[in-house]
């Protein structure tokens, strides 16, 4: 969903944000870093941006009383798409939001990195974006380096893993209006003081528009077909196949999605249904995201989906067969001579 080979980090600036109740303070940078080490802004890139290639969930900036300019994060992310110059006053502004809601006594002091990042993809459209992230989690690392005719071993105590992102968003300038897309990252447990990266700092809820919901039901199914049927049926590769083409031929046709007409003309089948009912149910509860039983279907979101679906059986590195019909005209059996499985397909003329 959100892919970044040909983006730049074009501005970043550092904060340090301590709790105020462990009576730290905030530390504010007087100005934006100018990275001009390559290798540097690769292993920043691979930091903040590598955690979003598997979030799938898309939020929004709201504020209770339905006033967007309320939202102050809203408020800050937005002066700085409207005014690039104010980009470093307004991470200050940030900072300072942050440091003022982190008053829980565990939230950990850390790191404050606010960026703007140009040329990012999100559902297939290219966007300037604004990253926040916050390190929190510190690690010792061993440093090893050549010395005369052996080896130094030394170490850095307080050093930052850029494999592990603790907290991050990605807001994309896009539908403002509605509270841009965002996208988040948190690391820590959902316990009350974690939370309030999300709820307090952020304020953000779940995109559930016709977009989202069509694209999330149809990854449901998807994987429900490729991975959990294995578990529970003895089904073949072009029967999986013949259930995905069906949901799309489904999702191809209809202007809308109802569970219960999708389960029957699709799946077909009382204990299959059962299935993928609380395969969906255990989506819903494991990501904390409600798929409707009955929504408008996107037609965008089907086909940034249908790239996913895919319908071609691989026979070792020999045959490729591309199933796009009825798969009644398609047999699988096994040759005793050859001791080899087999495929029969039939058809009425060559095109």
């Amino acid at each position: 969903m959100i892919y970044f080979p040909e983006a730049i980090l074009s501005e970043t600036s550092i904060h340090r944000i301590g709790n105020q109740a462990q009576d730290e303070f905030y530390v504010l940078s007087e100005q934006s870093m100018d990275i001009q080490d390559e290798q540097l802004k690769n292993l920043l890139m691979r930091y903040f941006l590598g955690p979003f290639e598997k979030v799938n969930e898309i939020y929004r900036f709201f504020h209770p009383n339905e006033d967007l300019n309320l939202n102050e994060a809203f408020h800050f992310v937005s002066q700085i798409f409207d005014d690039g110059t104010k980009f470093h006053e307004n991470s200050q502004q940030l900072a300072k939001f942050l440091y003022g809601i982190s008053s829980h006594p565990k939230i950990k002091a850390g790191e404050l990195y606010v960026c703007y990042f140009e040329n990012v993809q999100i559902e297939g459209e290219v966007h300037d974006a604004i990253g926040i992230f916050k390190s929190e989690t510190k690690e010792a690392y061993l440093k090893v380096s050549p010395e005369q005719a052996g080896f130094a071993l030394s170490y850095e105590q307080e050093a930052v893993n850029i494999n592990k992102l603790d907290k991050g968003c990605l807001i994309f300038n896009t539908e403002k209006e509605e509270g841009y897309k965002v996208a988040v990252i948190d690391q820590t447990n959902k316990s009350a003081e974690a939370v309030y990266w999300k709820d307090d700092f952020l304020k953000l809820k779940v995109r559930n528009d016709n977009y989202n919901q069509t694209s999330n039901v149809m990854g449901v199914y998807k994987n429900f077909v490729t991975e959990k049927l294995d578990q529970e049926y003895d089904i073949t590769k072009a029967d999986k196949i013949d259930l995905l083409n069906r949901s799309m031929k489904y999702f191809k046709e209809k202007e809308s999605f109802d569970l219960e007409e999708f389960s029957q003309e699709v799946i077909g089948n009382e204990e299959g249904i059962a299935s993928f009912k609380n395969f969906k149910k255990n989506y819903e509860d494991e990501f904390d995201t409600a798929i409707a039983d009955s929504f408008d279907i996107s037609g965008a979101a089907v086909k940034k989906q249908a790239r996913a679906f895919k319908s071609v059986l691989k026979l070792d590195k020999n045959f490729h067969i591309y199933i796009h019909g009825n798969k009644e005209l398609i047999e699988k059996g096994f040759d005793e001579d050859k001791s080899m499985n087999y495929y029969k397909v039939y058809f009425k003329e060559e095109e």
